[in-house]
C-alpha cells in the first residue's frame, strides 16, 4: 500500500480525526498528561524521606509515679510527652492526639492505656516500655549492632508511581474513549457515520489506534518526571515496560468501546464507567498494597485489569522482571481487552 492509499484509508483518517478531537480539548490534555505529573509531586512530597514522626505520649498528673516517669521519659528524645488530668487524658486517646496515655499509679506500676487497632499506638507501647524498663535499671542480655540502609524501591513514592501509571492508563482509556463515542452519538454524529462506506470496526479501531498515538508521551512524561525529581528506579527493560504499557492501553480502550456502545447520555455512561472504575481504584493497589485485603477477596482482585497492570509495572520498575516473568499478568490484561472488543463490536448501537 503507497503512502497516498494509507493517507486516504478510512482507518487512518477516523484515527486522525480522533487525534485532532483530543489535541483540541484542553481538559483532556490537562486529565492525561499534567495531572498524574501533579499527583505524583504531592505524593513524593507528603511522603518523602525524613525522620519518623516521634510517638505523642500522655502522661495522667498528679499521681504518685507521674513525676519520675516524666522525668524518665524526658531525658529521650524518641517520645513527645505531655501530661493531662484523668479526663483530658481519656478525652485525648479518644479522638487520637495522643498515641499512648500512661497511667502511673506508682514509680513500680504503671498501666498502659492504648487501641491496639492502631499501629502507632501499638509502637509507642514497646517504646515506651523499653524506654521505662531501661531506666528502672533491665539491662538486654544481647548484644545488637545496626546498620542502617536506604534504597531506592522501597519508599512510598516508588510505590506509588506505578500504580498512578496503571491509572492513568485505564482512567485515559476507558474515560476518554467512552465520553467521547457517547457525546457523538448525543449530536447523531454517529447516525450520519451509519450512512458512510466505514465499516464499524474501522470505527472503533480507530479510537484504540488515537490511544496509542498518545502513549509515549502519557508514559514518558510521568516516569521521566518520576526519575528526575524523585529517583524512581527503572530497573527492568524499557522494552518490556512499553509492551506492558502497549497491552493494557489497548484493553482499557477496549473495555471503554464496550462501556459506551449501548449509553445514550454522558449521565448513563458516566455511572457505567464509575461502576467498572471504582472497584479497581479501590482493590488493584493504586495507593496501597491489595494484599491488605482479606484473602477471600484476593482471587477477585488478581483477575482485575489494573491490578494485573500495576502488578506488572511494579516488578518490572522495582524488581527487574522480564518479560516471561510478567506474562501472567499481561495475559489477564489482553483477555480483558480482547474481550471486551469483540464483545462491543456485537453490541455497538449506532443510535
Amino acid at each position: 500500500m503507497n503512502k497516498k492509499a494509507m493517507r486516504d484509508h478510512p482507518l487512518f483518517q477516523l484515527s486522525l480525526v480522533r487525534f485532532r478531537e483530543f489535541t483540541r480539548e484542553p481538559e483532556a490534555v490537562f486529565w492525561t498528561f499534567l495531572f498524574p505529573i501533579l499527583l505524583a509531586t504531592g505524593l513524593g512530597i507528603a511522603f518523602r524521606n525524613r525522620a519518623p514522626e516521634k510517638p505523642h505520649i500522655g502522661i495522667v498528673r498528679g499521681l504518685a509515679g507521674s513525676e519520675p516517669l516524666a522525668r524518665a521519659l524526658g531525658t529521650d528524645s524518641s517520645f513527645a510527652i505531655e501530661q493531662f488530668d484523668d479526663s483530658s487524658a481519656r478525652r485525648a486517646l479518644r479522638t487520637a492526639a495522643v498515641a499512648l496515655v500512661a497511667v502511673p499509679y506508682r514509680p513500680d506500676s504503671i498501666e498502659y492505656r492504648f487501641d491496639p487497632a492502631r499501629s502507632e499506638s501499638r509502637t509507642a507501647r514497646m517504646m515506651i516500655d523499653a524506654a521505662v524498663q531501661k531506666s528502672a535499671g533491665r539491662t538486654d542480655p544481647v548484644r545488637v549492632t545496626e546498620m542502617k540502609i536506604s534504597e531506592k524501591g522501597s519508599r512510598y513514592i516508588d510505590f506509588v508511581v506505578p500504580g498512578l501509571l496503571g491509572m492513568n492508563l485505564m482512567g485515559s482509556g476507558i474515560w476518554g474513549i467512552a465520553f467521547s463515542i457517547v457525546t457523538a452519538r448525543n449530536k447523531r454524529l454517529l447516525k450520519r457515520l451509519m450512512a458512510t462506506p466505514m465499516s464499524r470496526g474501522h470505527y472503533l479501531l480507530s479510537y484504540l489506534l488515537s490511544r496509542l498515538l498518545f502513549l509515549t508521551f502519557e508514559v514518558a512524561s510521568l516516569l521521566g518526571f518520576a526519575a528526575l525529581f524523585f529517583g524512581v528506579p527503572m530497573r527492568g527493560s524499557l522494552v518490556t515496560l512499553s509492551l506492558i504499557c502497549f497491552v493494557a492501553s489497548v484493553s482499557f480502550g477496549a473495555l471503554g468501546l464496550l462501556i459506551s456502545s449501548r449509553a445514550r447520555t454522558t449521565e448513563g455512561v458516566s455511572g457505567i464507567t464509575n461502576l467498572v472504575m471504582m472497584p479497581m481504584w479501590i482493590f488493584s493497589g493504586v495507593f496501597f498494597a491489595s494484599s491488605n485485603f482479606p484473602k477471600a477477596i484476593q482471587p477477585f482482585i488478581h483477575i482485575l485489569p489494573l491490578t494485573a497492570v500495576n502488578d506488572a509495572l511494579r516488578a518490572n520498575m522495582l524488581e527487574g522482571a522480564t518479560l516471561a516473568q510478567v506474562l501472567p499478568q499481561l495475559g489477564i490484561v489482553a483477555a480483558w481487552g480482547v474481550v471486551s472488543f469483540v464483545v462491543a463490536l456485537r453490541v455497538f448501537r449506532w443510535r
